[in-house]
């Protein structure tokens, strides 16, 4: 599969792979996989389903750090 993107796509995809120390291509791909290979959460009654339907993803993951008591007041 060949994908086209546009030049400004590509500009930021080469600025952020640099940062990251990864090629444009790997960090496309990896962008690719943490979006549409994730597992899927299955709820398994109704509860479940209602608790899923409410959340949303916020694409990041904080860390440890950030929600320790220490570190919610930074």
């Amino acid at each position: 599969m060949v994908l086209s993107i546009s030049s400004d796509l590509e500009a930021v995809l080469k600025e952020v792979a640099s940062r990251h120390g990864v090629t444009a291509e790997e960090l496309a791909i990896k962008a690719l996989k943490d979006r549409f290979m994730r597992p899927r959460i299955q709820p398994r009654d109704d509860w479940g389903r209602t608790l899923l339907a409410a959340s949303s993803d916020c694409g990041v993951s904080l860390s440890d750090e950030a929600v320790s008591r220490e570190g919610i007041y930074d």
